[in-house]
């Protein structure tokens, strides 16, 4: 057992370092941001989804309601809010594929302008711009989902996770060029982040890692079943154990049982004995002269001792 415990401790640390070297990354990776102008901002961005914004040139907020699928615009209105605008992102009535409805997701402004960023869950998405009445003069569609927005100047950036990574889309985006901005060049970068096994493959590219963690895990599951079956069967004797002894302590006790009324039944046997003896030696009686007196009485006859009244009436009227 002595060994086997060595075994297992040694598998264990060699598993452990082994799998501490696959992971490791390699050194000198080259930067994801590079080529990208976005880093050459001396300050922190946040890309964050804006569920409200305020329109300083229209005095009106606007606001995302994802239920509807649409975004509102709501001024002070003789003195209290109201809707004075509604822009329908997509077509929700009687729809059953939810993952492709386009909600709004994010909304800025633009001077008078309001921009409004709409995605889908599966694959699709657009950022559209709308005037003052809420009515769409650009838009400029994705072909992955995209979750915040922000302008810098002269361009937008919008921001989205695909199903490999990360993209980002920097559109050009002047006040009064709505064309440019609805069917010009744009700069897209996009960001695929690696799988567990492309790591380990570039960590460990003739797989001797892979082959030592193998065969490892291998060896360590052995170690185990062996260790389980070894305390499974000294746990199975020592049950077996305990009933043979609960099987023969059961036997002795029925045997002095056994042995106790035997012994009973015997006293019981010589006691009735010694009774029937002493009862009928109590029941003799004394000796007697054996003598034997006849006295012959004569009575007197009467109809009620007549035989011949007992006997049948035939032969009484026989002839």
């Amino acid at each position: 057992m002595k060994s086997i415990y060595k075994l297992l401790f040694a598998g264990l640390l060699s598993f452990t370092m082994l799998t501490a070297t696959a992971q490791e990354q390699p050194a000198g990776d080259a930067n994801p941001h590079e080529g990208c102008p976005m880093h050459q901002l001396s300050s922190s961005v946040d890309y964050v989804s804006v569920k409200t914004c305020f329109v300083p040139d229209l005095g009106a907020f606007v606001a995302v309601d994802s239920v509807e699928c649409c975004v509102h615009m709501v001024a002070m209105v003789d003195g209290k809010l109201d809707t004075v605008g509604k822009f329908q992102t997509d077509n929700i009535h009687k729809r059953h594929d939810l993952k492709n409805i386009l909600r709004p997701v994010s909304v800025s402004s633009m001077g008078e302008y309001v921009i409004v960023l709409a995605s889908a869950i599966n694959d699709t998405s657009y950022v559209a711009i709308l005037d003052k009445n809420m009515k769409e003069v650009a838009r400029r569609s994705f072909q992955s989902p995209m979750y915040a927005m922000r302008r810098d100047g002269g361009a937008l950036t919008v921001v989205g996770r695909n199903p490999y990574g990360y993209d980002i889309n920097i559109l050009p985006l002047h006040r009064l060029d709505f064309d440019a901005f609805a069917n010009g060049e744009i700069l897209s970068h996009h960001y695929r982040v690696a799988k567990q096994a492309e790591k380990i493959k570039h960590s460990d590219p003739y797989g001797v890692g892979l082959t030592a963690v193998a065969v490892a895990v291998v060896f360590l599951a052995l170690v185990c079943i062996a260790l389980l079956i070894s305390g499974s069967g000294k746990l199975m004797s020592g049950m077996d154990d305990k009933k043979k002894k609960g099987a023969n302590q059961k036997k002795g006790g029925a045997a002095v049982a056994a042995a106790a009324e035997a012994a009973s039944q015997e006293g019981d046997l010589y006691a009735a004995i010694a009774a029937a003896i002493h009862l009928y030696n109590d029941e003799l009686h004394d000796e007697e002269e054996t003598v034997i007196t006849i006295q012959k009485v004569e009575r007197e006859w009467t109809p009620w001792n007549a035989k011949y009244y007992n006997m049948n009436q035939y032969f009484n009227n026989r002839k």
